[in-house]
């Protein structure tokens, strides 16, 4: 049972960081800073731990656009394009970030932790997330 726990981690961290790149077939909609309406909407650096390759950092942009969050997944390195969210899903719990990577659908679940500026949660209910604004 734990090798296949192993495997499923393993294959799984391998899609998230997959050094292939799939190009977009029109470009992303800029990204610009909206004012806080929502208190999750702005930038945050997410730090998922125990992945089987390290600790990894994902930079998150969210937008309320009429009521709605969107956003995208950045890079932190800058070296491949921002990954558009497909989908946001709000409660009064937190927040749920879905995103494709590699043809794998994978979500992170975030609420806040001690303040607006500080979340935690977990990404696909495996991993431990904890996150910060960044200012």
């Amino acid at each position: 049972m734990n090798k296949i726990k192993i495997v499923f981690a393993g294959l799984f961290t391998l899609t998230l960081f997959a050094v292939k790149t799939q190009a977009q077939t029109t470009p992303a909609p800029a990204v610009a800073a909206a004012p806080a309406t929502s208190s999750f909407a702005g930038k945050w650096d997410v730090l998922v731990k125990g992945l089987p390759n390290g600790d990894t950092h994902m930079i998150f942009t969210l937008i309320e656009t009429e009521g709605k969050l969107g956003g995208s997944l950045a890079d932190p390195e800058g070296k491949n394009p921002p990954i558009p969210l497909t989908k946001v899903d709000k409660d009064d719990k937190g927040i749920t970030l879905y995103f494709t990577a590699n043809n794998y659908d994978v979500n992170l679940a975030l609420q806040k932790s001690t303040d607006d500026d500080h979340v935690k949660g977990s990404l696909m209910g495996m991993f431990d997330a904890t996150g910060e604004r960044v200012k």
